[in-house]
């Protein structure tokens, strides 16, 4: 393990991507979970406000989380989510763009009703090859504070 609870202060970032959007898998996730015509063909999507092939905005968090597993979670003690506070999705992600980022930080304590638990804030913001914020997410999570804990 890479990271332990210890290693997750406020104030503590991980970076995040980069990731190629690509215009097919933008479609066959639209095809299976979101199929709105702004995520199925370019043409709807340029007659949208979104102004092209758009992912949805379920596609784009799927694609944070998988970053944040590549960056940091697969490499911690990282036992469940909490939940989320925030998602804001603030500009389209269209085909073709590159998404990177980083994981801040927020809070951290122990847990107060799981014994070996601890349990941290953080706040994701994915940007695009522009420098444009295009998602935020600020969510909860539990992570081991012991490797005892981690393995068992």
């Amino acid at each position: 393990m890479k990271y332990g609870f210890e290693d997750f202060t406020p104030g503590r970032s991980f970076p995040l991507g980069p990731k190629l959007v690509t215009a097919e898998e933008i479609i066959e996730f639209a095809e299976e979970f979101d199929p709105q015509p702004m995520h199925l063909s370019e043409e709807a999507g340029k007659a949208s406000i979104l102004g092209g092939l758009a992912a949805s905005g379920w596609h784009t968090c799927g694609m944070l989380m998988r970053m944040t597993v590549d960056s940091y979670i697969s490499h911690s003690p990282s036992q469940a989510g909490l939940g989320v506070d925030l998602v804001e999705w603030k500009k389209p992600v269209l085909a073709g763009d590159t998404l990177s980022g980083t994981t801040t930080v927020i809070d951290q304590r122990v847990s107060k009703t799981r014994p070996g638990m601890g349990v941290v804030k953080l706040r994701h913001e994915l940007q695009n090859q522009r420098g444009q914020i295009v998602c935020i997410v600020e969510l909860n999570a539990m992570l081991a504070t012991s490797a005892e804990t981690a393995n068992a």
